[in-house]
């Protein structure tokens, strides 16, 4: 069990369209927080803009008093997902929001969040590339190979990886994650 006093990642509902508000009132606190983005192009001139990938959340690192005082004290307008089993705030393990990081600035032409679960194969990890240590699962469309990186169980992010720099590791893996 977290103790409060522990930095941790903590994901947070925010109202749809207010998610790049959040993320700059939270900078200027200096509060570490991650929001995936995109970055797209306008149609009419030559101009992009940033589009959410995950509508209305937001990703927080404090510790939960830290996380609370956001919403409580500092007003920020954010509640946060709550673990069903522990009845606490959802705490994202780092490696697991790091390696969705990774797999997300990878995967600008090569893949990307996927808004719907896939039926996933063997766990592996990533042995070499920018991508060496990332675990996910393994799975092969259109003749190309790609690890599936999940983040709680809603939300996945794939990059092409070649399939020789796959290992297969144990089921063990899924319970550190």
């Amino acid at each position: 069990m977290k103790r409060n006093n522990q930095t941790c990642w903590f994901a947070a509902h925010t109202r749809c369209g207010a998610e790049l508000r959040i993320r700059e009132w939270l900078g200027r606190l200096g509060t570490e927080h991650f929001l995936p983005t995109e970055l797209r192009s306008r149609t009419r001139g030559h101009s992009s803009y940033e589009k959410p990938l995950i509508p209305g959340l937001i990703f927080v690192r404090a510790t939960k008093t830290q996380a609370c005082a956001l919403a409580n004290e500092q007003g920020v307008p954010v509640r946060y997902l709550i673990d069903p089993a522990t009845r606490s705030l959802l705490v994202v393990p780092d490696k697991q929001l790091d390696d969705f990081r990774r797999v997300l600035d990878l995967s600008t032409t090569e893949g990307g969040l996927m808004d719907r679960p896939l039926t996933l194969g063997d766990r592996v990890r990533v042995t070499k590339g920018v991508l060496r240590g990332v675990e996910g699962h393994v799975l092969e469309l259109r003749g190309q190979t790609y690890v599936v990186v999940e983040l709680l169980g809603c939300w996945f992010a794939r990059a092409s990886v070649p399939r020789a720099w796959l290992e297969r590791v144990g089921r063990s893996a899924d319970a550190t994650n």
